[in-house]
């Protein structure tokens, strides 16, 4: 299984607009970070887990020419908002919670209308639910509860990786289901406390509680820090991804 980040940044991205701190000037290209997306090759097939506003940039950047099926972790524009471009591929497989269908299913009206226009994007909905593994294209995904604060938000166990972001809490369901894993992708805002996403600090426990092989964190704002200089403080297992990091799993 390959695995390329697409994206490692927060909702705003890094540099953020307007900003003159040392990250958002930096010119280590590890520092530019675009919204937070995943996507997987498997099998011959390409899943990407969210679609937020880089969508259309990431998939030029990184030359991808396909897409069969795109795995929602929940609604937040940062993770939804890039669905209209997927016109640019045939029919493509969404799978999402209930909540978050109906929200896509409204935003995008005019793409589950009985009389589409030509050219909008060509979705088939599929509706998931937390712990009830599914099959994307004949890869076995695992939805994984997560809580970003109060809104319930999905994490995704594929094979043995695991990405989980936009998350604060682990409810016990789900850490017995994060056990023995190769990769564990951890969304880890800051070092400083935040009341909706993991600090560091919050994001280490997790790591020392789940034993993973290997641990990258993503969902990454300017206010980390510089990206060298944050790798020098980490475990040697864990690591910050950084945009375009491409991954061989198993």
């Amino acid at each position: 299984m390959e695995i390329i980040f697409l994206g490692t940044g927060t909702s705003t991205g890094v540099p953020y607009i307007g900003c003159n701190c040392e990250v958002c000037t930096s010119t280590d290209p590890h520092d530019n970070r675009l919204r937070s997306s995943l996507l997987i090759r498997e099998k011959e097939k390409t899943i990407l887990i969210d679609c937020g506003p880089d969508f259309r940039q990431q998939m030029l950047t990184n030359h991808i020419r396909s897409l069969d099926s795109i795995l929602l972790t929940h609604e937040h524009y940062d993770h939804v908002s890039g669905l209209d471009d997927v016109r640019a591929f045939q029919t493509v497989n969404i799978f999402a919670e209930n909540r978050v269908a109906k929200i896509i299913q409204s935003n995008l009206h005019y793409s589950f209308a009985a009389n589409k226009y030509p050219g909008v994007p060509d979705f088939k909905m599929h509706i998931i639910h937390e712990y009830e593994p599914f099959l994307a294209d004949n890869i076995h995904c695992t939805p994984i509860r997560v809580m970003h604060a109060n809104l319930p938000t999905l994490g995704f166990r594929v094979g043995k990786m695991a990405y989980l972001t936009d998350l604060k809490t682990l409810p016990e369901a789900s850490i017995q289901l994060l056990q023995d894993l190769d990769l564990l992708i951890l969304g880890t805002l800051r070092f400083k406390p935040h009341f909706s996403h993991l600090m560091v600090d919050e994001a280490l426990s997790i790591v020392r509680l789940l034993a993973p092989k290997r641990t990258y964190f993503t969902h990454i704002g300017h206010d980390m820090g510089k990206h060298a200089d944050v790798q020098k403080q980490l475990p040697d297992h864990v690591f910050l991804a950084y945009d375009g990091l491409t991954l061989e799993t198993y």
